[in-house]
């Protein structure tokens, strides 16, 4: 059975300022996720399947599932407040989000085989892919997932601080621990983010970070549903608290119940997080098709 790719697509986009995930940046009106799903079809991914919010689904369809039918299977499933387990009930000033954990444990009934999580606004690259769908069709211990990670300098913007998970990586590729760093910023003196103390700490770029490029096992639903059930009994009140997907897993690493193995991805990460980002993505997309590495028109 061939792997899926689940891509989380129900995010708000705010610092965007808009629907970032349906933005046109290919030069036949391509989106990011577009060339995702061609990049993983030529992989060899067989399925599509796709965390949404309700608010989008009518252009959502026209954009990918009337569009694409021919080209990939495509499914979706919405990400809602109120799909939650038995015993818990949403509050009701609750507007936020569960988290990406809760985006994966969503899709529980739709995904049955080995499958890649991407974040739709993000552009990983060609080999990225291919790393992933090796790993998928070939590990088969259930306990062994992966993240395909990226050197930190690959991962900037030029208009704004970004928040990333740095991965500690252990001497045979496993991971030990990521630590969420938020406000990673490019200076002119070099990469730094604040500190809790009010300095800052320094990196050199060559740190590997998780773009939320992971590779899971079906296995994975069931520490997924563990954790989210402790979260909903501990902040289920705080109206902008949320589950991701690294604080699930960190436990049951540490446990050694299961191991994260970190394939490095050479390939240069861009996205949309600010709206100032746009210019240099379509640019980087036109060189590509200009390169031979996409068709002028993808579908």
């Amino acid at each position: 059975m061939k792997p899926s790719l689940l891509v989380l697509a129900a995010g708000m986009g705010s610092r965007y300022g808009g629907n970032k995930q349906l933005d046109q940046v290919g030069p036949s009106g391509e989106t990011i996720i577009d060339y995702s799903i061609f990049d993983a079809k030529r992989a060899g991914f067989g399925k599509v399947v796709f965390v949404i919010r309700r608010d989008i689904e009518e252009q959502f369809k026209e954009m990918f599932v009337e569009r694409l039918k021919d080209v990939i299977e495509i499914d979706y499933v919405f990400q809602e407040l109120t799909n939650l387990p038995s015993g818990f009930t949403a509050p009701a000033e609750r507007q936020k989000p569960w988290g990406t954990s809760h985006a994966i444990l969503v899709t529980k009934d739709k995904i049955r085989e080995p499958f890649g999580v991407i974040n739709s606004d993000d552009y990983y690259g060609v080999d990225a892919f291919k790393t992933l769908y090796d790993f998928l069709t070939n590990d088969k211990d259930d306990n062994n997932f992966c993240i395909v990670g990226y050197k930190l300098g690959n991962t900037l913007s030029d208009h704004g601080h970004v928040n990333r998970g740095v991965c500690r990586v252990d001497s045979k590729g496993l991971l030990e621990n990521i630590v969420e760093t938020r406000n990673i910023a490019k200076m002119t003196e070099g990469i730094f983010a604040p500190t809790a103390d009010g300095g800052r700490e320094e990196f050199t770029g060559d740190e590997i970070v998780s773009m939320n490029l992971w590779g899971f096992k079906p296995s994975c639903f069931r520490i997924l549903e563990m954790e989210f059930s402790n979260f909903l009994t501990e902040r289920i009140n705080d109206p902008k608290s949320e589950l991701d997907i690294p604080t699930s897993v960190d436990k049951f690493v540490k446990k050694g119940e299961i191991t994260i193995q970190i394939l490095e991805s050479s390939s240069r990460w861009f996205g949309v997080t600010y709206r100032e980002d746009k210019p240099f993505v379509v640019e980087s997309i036109r060189k590509m098709v200009d390169a031979g590495i996409y068709p002028e028109k993808l579908f």
